[in-house]
C-alpha cells in the first residue's frame, strides 16, 4: 500500500509540475482541489455501563483539476488520514461483545489501529460537450442508493465509467458502470462483493451471526437514470440499480414546488421495488448476502414549506413485502425522505417511519439551526428474517448547527447532537442497546476547501 501511495503521489506531483509549466498557454487551465476536514466524534450511554468512545480524526485531500481546451478534463486527488486522538474504539464493548460502529468509521475499518494511512481517491478523465459527456476512472457519485454519504472523513468513491446525454434542457439520461468501490472507512479499493460486511453483518435469516464478509460474489454494479423537468417547478426522476448476482432496485420520484406569496410549498412522492437476483452472493444459504426470493416495496412522501428564513417538512415512509429490503451501509444513505443522519432503515421486511424537519437561517449571522425528529417502527426483534440487525423500534432526534464565517472563505463548521431512544425500552438485551438506542452521539466537523 505504501509503495502504491508513493507512486500515486509522484504521479500527482509530475502532473502538477507539468501543468505549471504549461499554465501560460490558453489550452490548459489548472485549478487546485484541496479539502481539509477535522472530525470529532464521541458516543455515550447515559446511566448505562456500556463502553464510551471518542475520536478526533483529520483528512487532507491534495488534488488538481486540469482542463484541456474546452472539452477534456482531468481530475486527480490523494487523501491522507490520521487518528489524532481517540479511545481504544477497536476493542469490543465488554458487556455486549459488540464492536464500535461510529468512531471506527472515521478510519480504516479493516485496520482500525492504523494512525496514518492514505489512498488515491480521485483519478479521472472526462470528455464533455453541451449535450454529451463521458468520464472514466476514480470519481464521486450521488445516485439514489450509491452516494457519497459524506458523514465521516471521506466520501464513498467509485472506479468505473459514467456516461450522460442531455437531448434538450428538460431531459437527462445517465449510465454508471462500477467495477470497484472505495467506501468511507477504508484505505483500499474493492469490487462490490468484497465491500459487503465491512460494516456489521447482523444476523442470517435463521438467526445465526452473519458471515457474508469475504464470501460474497458480485463483480459489478450498473445504474441507469432518467431525469425529466416538467415546467419550471416540477421534476420526475427514475433509476435502476443493478448489483450483479445480488439485487435489482427500481426507484422513481416526483417533486414539485407550489409558489405562494411568502414562499414555496414542497410536495414529493417517491417509491420503488427491489428483488433478489442470481444466488444473492453465495450458493450457501448461511453465507449469502440476499435471498434471491426477496420482493420488497417502499413508498415515501413529503409535504413542506420553504421561505427566506425557514425550511420545514413532514415525511413518511412505508416499506413492505417479502424478505428484507437491503441497501449496503457501505455504499450510501437511504433514498427515502425519512432518512436521518447517523442511522439507516435497511435490513427490514417492514418499516413505518414519520420524520419532521425544521431549519432556521439567521438574517444577520451566517448560522443555520436545524432539527430532525422521527419515530421508526420496526419488525419484531425476535424475527431475524424480518429484522436483520436485531434493532428495536426507536425515536431519534438530531439537533444541528452550521456556521460559515464571512471573513474566511470556504470554511465551515457543523455540529450535530444525536439522541436515540427505544420506544419500548423494557426487556432489551445488551445487543439491542449498544450501537443502537439509549445513546447520545456528538459530532463536531470543520471543513476547508480550495477548488
Amino acid at each position: 500500500m505504501i509503495r502504491k501511495s508513493a507512486v500515486y503521489l509522484l504521479l500527482f506531483l509530475g502532473i502538477s509540475n507539468f501543468s505549471k509549466a504549461q499554465e501560460e498557454k490558453k489550452d490548459l487551465v489548472v485549478s487546485p482541489d484541496i479539502h481539509f476536514r477535522s472530525f470529532w466524534m464521541n458516543t455515550a450511554y447515559p446511566g448505562l455501563d456500556f463502553k464510551k468512545d471518542y475520536a478526533l480524526g483529520m483528512s487532507l485531500n491534495l488534488g488538481a483539476k486540469l482542463e484541456f481546451k474546452e472539452n477534456l478534463k482531468m481530475h486527480v486527488g490523494y487523501r491522507g488520514f490520521t487518528n489524532v486522538a481517540s479511545s481504544e474504539f477497536w476493542n469490543p464493548d465488554p458487556i455486549s461483545g459488540q464492536s464500535n460502529r461510529y468512531e471506527a468509521g472515521l478510519f480504516d475499518l479493516l485496520n482500525p489501529k492504523d494512525k496514518v494511512f492514505g489512498k488515491l481517491e480521485t483519478l479521472s478523465l472526462e470528455y464533455s460537450t453541451q449535450n454529451f459527456g463521458a468520464k472514466v476512472g476514480r470519481m464521486g457519485i450521488n445516485s439514489d442508493w450509491i452516494n457519497a454519504q459524506d458523514g465521516r472523513l471521506s466520501p464513498t468513491a467509485l472506479e468505473g465509467i459514467n456516461l450522460w446525454f442531455n437531448p434538450d434542457k428538460n431531459w437527462k439520461f445517465s449510465l454508471w458502470g462500477i467495477s470497484r468501490l472505495s467506501i468511507r472507512g477504508s484505505s483500499e479499493w474493492f469490487n462490490p462483493g468484497e465491500t459487503l460486511g465491512i460494516y456489521p453483518q447482523g444476523r442470517t435469516e435463521t438467526g445465526k451471526p452473519g458471515n457474508y464478509f469475504g464470501n460474497t460474489q458480485s463483480e459489478w454494479i450498473g445504474i441507469a437514470e432518467i431525469d425529466r423537468k416538467i415546467g419550471s417547478r416540477s421534476k420526475i426522476h427514475f433509476s435502476q440499480t443493478l448489483v450483479q448476482n445480488i439485487s435489482s432496485t427500481y426507484w422513481m420520484a416526483w417533486e414539485s414546488n407550489l409558489v405562494k406569496k411568502d414562499g414555496l410549498i414542497n410536495l414529493g412522492v417517491m417509491g420503488g421495488f427491489q428483488h433478489g437476483i442470481g444466488n444473492g452472493g453465495n450458493l450457501n444459504l448461511e453465507l449469502r448476502y440476499k435471498n434471491p426470493e426477496d420482493k420488497n416495496f417502499a413508498i415515501s412522501g413529503r409535504v413542506g414549506w420553504k421561505s427566506a428564513r425557514w425550511v420545514t417538512h413532514l415525511n413518511v415512509t412505508q416499506v413492505f413485502g417479502k424478505g428484507r429490503w437491503l441497501s449496503p451501509r457501505e455504499w450510501g444513505k437511504d433514498a427515502w425522505y425519512t432518512f436521518i443522519p447517523r442511522e439507516r432503515n435497511e435490513g427490514f421486511e417492514s418499516v413505518t417511519a414519520v420524520v419532521g424537519y425544521a431549519e432556521y437561517r439567521f438574517e444577520k449571522f451566517p448560522i443555520q439551526l436545524y432539527s430532525h425528529m422521527g419515530v421508526h417502527f420496526l419488525p419484531d426483534t425476535q424475527s431475524p428474517l424480518e429484522n436483520k440487525y436485531n434493532f428495536p423500534s426507536y425515536f431519534q432526534s438530531n439537533l444541528g448547527l452550521k456556521y460559515q464565517p464571512k471573513k474566511i472563505k470556504n470554511l465551515d463548521f457543523h455540529f450535530i447532537l444525536v439522541s436515540k431512544e427505544a420506544l419500548r425500552p423494557n426487556g432489551l438485551t445488551s445487543n439491542q442497546i449498544y450501537n443502537k438506542v439509549e445513546m447520545l452521539h456528538f459530532n463536531a466537523i470543520l471543513n476547508w476547501r480550495l477548488n
